[in-house]
């Protein structure tokens, strides 16, 4: 019984010490130890599930290969700016756009990269939108 009261006594002043080097410190941690790792500049960007995130990456550093989606008509559009086309080639995009299966989305975007077509704007947000959410919903399952 002596024991287990030694053990609270020595809980309770450790907790003290603890609760006054909070207070004293703002709240902040302390400083890493020297030989801790540094913590990695794309640690936000990552979730941790490296082929979801590689999957519905839109960068086309991950393969240099074009794949086309049944879309060789918007190669005519390469070289174009993205402020430069009329509603019925932005309906084209769009078309082709919301037609892919939800894990050919991402892909499409890299292969329109690679092939050096700039999206018209509403449909690049679009794109940006829909890749979000699917990655957004594939957080959540996981």
């Amino acid at each position: 019984m002596i024991v287990a009261l030694y053990i609270l006594i020595a809980m309770v002043v450790v907790g003290a010490a603890l609760y006054i080097h909070f207070r004293l410190t703002g709240g902040q941690p302390s400083a890493d130890p020297p030989d801790s790792p540094a913590p990695q500049a794309d640690a936000e960007e990552c979730c941790g599930m490296h082929i979801t995130c590689e999957r519905d990456s839109l960068m086309s550093s991950m393969s240099d290969t074009i794949e086309y989606y049944d879309d060789e008509e918007l190669d005519r559009f390469r070289g174009r700016a993205t402020d430069q086309y009329d509603d019925a080639e932005i309906e084209e995009f769009r078309s082709v756009l919301l037609t892919l299966l939800p894990d050919d989305i991402a892909g499409w975007g890299r292969s329109i990269q690679l092939r050096g077509i700039e999206l018209p704007a509403p449909v690049r947000e679009e794109l940006l939108m829909i890749v979000a959410d699917i990655r957004e919903s594939r957080a959540t399952k996981y």
